[in-house]
């Protein structure tokens, strides 16, 4: 942290001029100072970060979202963002795990670059280490069928494994089911259900109550929009209502303030005025006579056509947000409008019941019973925003990883358990490879310990003790492959056994993800920064400190020309003329 900079990590100012061994080294030095701070947010013992940037407070133990607010200066390190907004993007959960992996990595491959080892050489080796855990890991992977009894099990223990590190692990198992039921809803229309997770399934934040007093609806749920004078009248509860969705104005309108409007006649204004009001009464007739119940619209819906709507016993929201109305939609079949002339009963959706009822202090527009069961809503409840901001990507991790398990079917033990069987894997690979890569390849192996060990450390625990016997447990017993950290206890357990599981394709795609970002990093010999975007008196301006590139290149020309007996002024040899103007001398 720097001067009045809190929450922000400057790692470098200026530009590191360094080449070859010592910028590798400085890279890797910077990737160090970012993983430390994340490093004590991993595991059901993690430790929360608060990050404050003057006008927000957010406080998280998620590493996609720390690594995010954080403003990283180092080009290099910045790198770790983007592996650790991938994972979160692709799997949901291990964000915090994929950085400290890739760090991990680097570290083991510091000495190598110190003695001289090309990088080349260390690229390769861990990008062959990287395969082998790979698919070392879909060996070791559980298949299972999702749609058995014993699939849903699956379904429910990588939820609450992916929830024991989060700020609600204490209620999962009133979200573990919730989530579930929620993505598998939307598994159930086929391979492309599950694309736009985020759109069908709404999360809502109320702030007040107790966080026992969220819940899921299996439909659409929404905060009551701003609602014009009448609304008090209307009736708030229908059974089989038909739903209309509109993208029109319901409202009038003042003309703009150059509108012009020429009469010869006084008694002619009033026809304009009319004119107007019949415009509008037009819509709302047509939306009353299609035989909708409920009229929903993403723009406004003014007072006249409120009281309107109200006084024939129909139910009206202006203004719903995009994503409502969407969900709304694919919900209750309704297709929405641009116009309201020739509205059929095609166009109009329903559900089995429609109410208006209060949930904490709001008001909440809930839609049940819809004939299309691909979405779902989850409101969230809670005492403070931070506390529901939290337990809303906490949530979105769950489903993440609900979704990937889905695809996958199959899982790995976690608490470090795969980690050091890949580990042990590894290891004894390596003793069939002749050189260096004998060496890189062990290192790789020692750097996969560091989730275990993490574990233990932020547990408070003697991480050596711990990772020795886990050692001895997966090389000498047969059935120690499942063995992993006991956070409770302080000692080894069978994890797998005890129903910690993730995704296989979570440790897939971390590893192969963390060792693409230590690839990455160690392939840059030098960091080259534009003088322009620093100083615009430097190159671009003609500043000091070095020559314009047309300089450069006129005395490069200047060289060839001077090596083959011609002139040294940047222009053509001697004996050699120009062309003057369009036809020549």
């Amino acid at each position: 942290m720097m001067g009045m900079r809190p929450g922000i990590i400057l790692l470098r100012e200026g530009t590191d001029t360094s080449q070859g061994k010592a910028q590798l080294i400085s890279n890797i030095n910077a990737c160090q100072a970012v993983a430390d701070a994340v490093r004590t947010t991993l595991g059901p013992r993690g430790m929360d970060k608060l990050v404050a940037d003057g006008r927000r407070v957010t406080i998280s133990n998620d590493g996609a979202t720390i690594m995010r607010l954080l403003e990283i200066e180092h080009p290099a390190a910045k790198t770790l963002v983007d592996i650790s907004m991938s994972q979160d993007a692709e799997v949901g959960d291990g964000t915090t795990s994929v950085v400290l992996l890739a760090v991990e990595i680097l570290k083991q491959m510091k000495p190598f670059v110190e003695e001289g080892v090309h990088p080349q050489i260390i690229m390769r080796n861990v990008r062959l280490a990287s395969g082998i855990a790979v698919q070392r890991v879909r060996d070791l992977a559980v298949s299972f069928d999702v749609d058995s009894p014993e699939g849903e099990a699956m379904l429910l223990k990588t939820c609450s494994t992916a929830l024991n590190s989060k700020l609600i692990a204490s209620h999962q198992d009133l979200f573990a089911p919730m989530i579930v039921d929620a993505v598998r809803s939307l598994a159930a229309h086929g391979p492309n259900g599950l694309d736009d997770l985020k759109g069908m399934i709404g999360i809502k934040k109320i702030p007040g109550g107790d966080v026992r007093q969220s819940f899921l609806v299996k439909g659409v749920a929404f905060k009551k929009t701003f609602s014009y004078a009448g609304f008090e009248q209307m009736t708030k509860k229908f059974s089989n209502p038909m739903i209309l969705l509109l993208n029109v104005e319901l409202e009038l309108k003042n003309e703009k303030e150059n509108a012009e409007v020429r009469i010869e006649d006084p008694d002619q204004y009033q026809s304009i005025v009319d004119a107007e009001w019949q415009v509008i009464y037009d819509k709302l007739d047509s939306c009353v006579s299609c035989g909708a119940n409920i009229v929903l619209s993403r723009l406004p819906i003014g007072d006249l056509a409120t009281q309107y709507f109200a006084d024939r016993g129909l139910f009206c929201a202006g203004r719903v947000e995009d994503g409502d109305m969407k969900r709304v939609a694919r919900a209750t079949g309704a297709t929405v409008q641009t116009s309201t002339n020739g509205i059929y009963d095609g166009v109009l959706g329903t559900c089995a019941d429609f109410e208006e009822t209060r949930v904490g202090d709001e008001r909440f527009n809930i839609f049940t019973g819809c004939p299309n069961s691909l979405t779902s809503t989850i409101v969230l409840r809670g005492g403070s925003e931070q506390f529901i901001a939290e337990s809303e990507r906490s949530i979105h991790d769950a489903m993440m990883v609900v979704k990937r398990s889905l695809t996958s079917r199959s899982v790995v033990a976690g608490g470090g358990a795969v980690e050091l069987e890949v580990a042990r894997h590894l290891r004894q690979h390596a003793l069939g490879i002749e050189g260096k890569g004998q060496l890189i390849v062990a290192a790789f192996a020692k750097a996969l310990e560091i989730v275990p060990r993490q574990l233990c450390d932020n547990a408070g625990f003697d991480s050596n003790d711990i990772l020795s016997a886990l050692r001895r447990k997966h090389a000498q017993d047969d059935d120690g492959k499942w063995y992993g950290v006991d956070i409770e206890r302080g000692d080894i357990i069978d994890t797998f056994a005890a129903g910690i599981w993730e995704p296989a394709d979570n440790k897939s795609f971390s590893l192969a993800s963390a060792a693409e970002a230590a690839g990455v990093i160690l392939s840059i010999d030098e960091t080259v920064i534009n003088p322009r975007s620093q100083d615009p008196g430097a190159v671009g301006a003609g500043g000091a400190g070095q020559k314009p590139m047309s300089n450069m290149m006129a005395g490069a020309m200047d060289t060839v020309n001077a090596q083959r007996g011609g002139s040294r002024s940047g222009n053509l040899g001697n004996g050699v003329s120009y062309l003057k103007g369009r036809g020549g001398g």
